[in-house]
């Protein structure tokens, strides 16, 4: 009997220990937790492991054990010559590797596309990097200065004028053209017997048109000729282009209120382009020219690429808020770009763009064939981008507009501050995916007389002196490895921006 009181019981021998605890963490844990927990993932896991077998083991013992690495012709990379299984023959790519960088560009100048990719790995690289400062500055020389200033280094050449001398020109010509259609209208009108008085008019009535558009452009042109006429005209024009623009920012900047800033900033940046020139001697003629059909190679497929990417993203930008518009010119012009540049393959927009784009430029304006292929390709690139932005524009609740609606800001400030960035960060899958998708796309300017990275490869394979059973696979192989090495850089690279400005959202 206890009576009521606690009893006390003392164990008399020692418990027996408990299991460990399962591992999981490190490799162990890694391979316990994701690859042997259950029958299913054992099963998966042996499958895919024979099937990388299957495929890695072949691949590196073509590529690095079986594979040649010195030689000087075809008879290093044959197999009665080595004595064994010839792999990939290396010494193709070294004989070859400055033709698929460079493509047909000649030798002494190739200093130019190094200095070219020199600058752009300098301005791209501080940009990619979250925690640096000047992101405004950076942004500006990479996306504005530096096109400009790649343009002169590749293509060389110089300048015969400024702005004023370029849009006069421009308009002369748009102006040009009108009235020679008009011509021709009346023309066509004269021997029509159906429609010929009601065309003949219309013409005419173009022809005027153009005419009193003559009178209004001669003051322009007055200027322009003046200009040409002087001792140093690229220096004129850049010195009246500078004080029009610089007075137009000063006063809708607020004149002498609140247009200093806009000033100081025009004034600079006229200044950073007059140094330019000077550097670059473009009042002088610049740099030999280069014709683009000499470009090739990782040069063309970089140029082509960065481009689309670069000057897809505004058109489809543009294009998804137009797409959006609740003014239906805006809306119906938007969707009508959209659905008929995405219906159509992308070798039709090349062969349009190369061939029937000359027919719709002003008089007198010639278009070099690689613009024309980077117009094609950065509209069609557009056209896609803009259904990827507006399916993040629609993932942002009304709720944020009208929040900034109540706080009194512009549709503009709306759009751009809040709506945009929130849509953009939506997105980024889909936009890299597209940036992947197009850079690979690259490779079909060759079809319009373009060689890029596959093109000079193909081009290569017709060398007599490197003709092995192994050369064609050993091309292929490296052109792959490099095309995988930039796509999967972007796609890391965008994973990194995703985690970094969701981080609010983890738990």
């Amino acid at each position: 009997m206890n009576d009521g009181l606690p009893t006390t019981f003392v164990r008399q021998e020692l418990v027996s220990e408990r299991p460990a605890p399962v591992k999981t963490t490190g490799l162990v844990g890694f391979l316990r937790t994701r690859l042997f927990n259950s029958p299913t993932n054992i099963l998966v896991t042996i499958i895919c492991a024979l099937l990388l077998g299957v495929v890695l083991v072949p691949a590196i013992k073509f590529l690095l054990i079986d594979a040649v690495w010195r030689g000087t012709d075809r008879n290093a990379c044959l197999q009665e010559n080595a004595g064994r299984v010839v792999g990939a023959c290396w010494p193709f790519i070294q004989a070859k590797f400055g033709q698929f960088i460079y493509g047909f560009y000649p030798e002494p100048e190739r200093w130019r596309v190094n200095l070219t990719f020199l600058l752009a790995a300098v301005l791209l690289l501080p940009l990619l990097i979250p925690r640096l400062p000047a992101k405004g500055l950076n942004a500006g020389l990479f996306f504005l200065a530096f096109p400009v200033v790649a343009f002169f280094l590749l293509h060389g050449g110089g300048l015969d004028g400024f702005a004023l001398s370029w849009i006069t020109s421009l308009l002369s010509g748009f102006n040009d053209s009108i009235g020679e259609g008009g011509h021709k209208l009346a023309m066509a009108g004269e021997t029509t017997a159906v429609l010929g008085p009601l065309l003949w008019l219309l013409g005419k009535l173009i022809m005027a048109v153009s005419l009193v558009i003559s009178w209004l452009l001669y003051p322009l042109v007055w200027l322009r000729d003046a200009i040409q006429a002087a001792g140093r005209p690229v220096w004129i024009d850049l010195l009246l282009t500078a004080v029009i623009v610089s007075a137009l920012l000063f006063v809708l900047g607020g004149g002498m209120r609140t247009g200093w800033r806009p000033l100081i900033m025009s004034l600079a940046t006229f200044a950073g382009i007059g140094l330019v020139i000077a550097i670059m001697g473009l009042d002088r003629g610049g740099l030999p020219v280069v014709d683009t059909r000499l470009w090739g190679g990782l040069l063309v497929t970089l140029v082509v690429s960065v481009t689309g990417i670069v000057a897809s993203m505004p058109v489809g930008i543009a294009l998804a808020l137009g797409r959006r518009s609740t003014i239906p010119l805006i809306r119906i012009f938007s969707i009508a770009f959209i659905e008929v540049w995405r219906g159509v393959p992308l070798i039709t927009v090349l062969f349009f763009a190369t061939y029937m784009l000359p027919l719709f430029v002003p008089t007198g304006i010639t278009i070099d064939g690689l613009m024309r292929a980077l117009i094609g390709i950065a509209l069609f690139a557009g056209a896609y981008q803009a259904e990827v932005v507006r399916g993040g524009l629609a993932a942002i609740p009304r709720g944020q507009g009208e929040a900034a609606n109540a706080l009194g800001l512009s549709w503009w400030k709306t759009t751009f501050l809040i709506v945009l960035p929130q849509a953009l960060r939506h997105v980024i899958p889909g936009l890299v995916n597209s940036f992947i998708a197009l850079f690979k796309d690259t490779s079909l300017v060759s079809i319009v007389a373009l060689f890029d990275l596959l093109g000079q490869l193909r081009a290569a394979f017709a060398d007599p002196v490197w003709s092995t059973p192994t050369t064609a696979f050993t091309g292929f192989a490296f052109v792959g490895l490099v095309y995988f090495m930039f796509c999967f850089g972007m796609s890391r690279y965008s994973l990194f921006v995703e985690n970094r400005l969701n981080a609010h959202r983890r738990n």
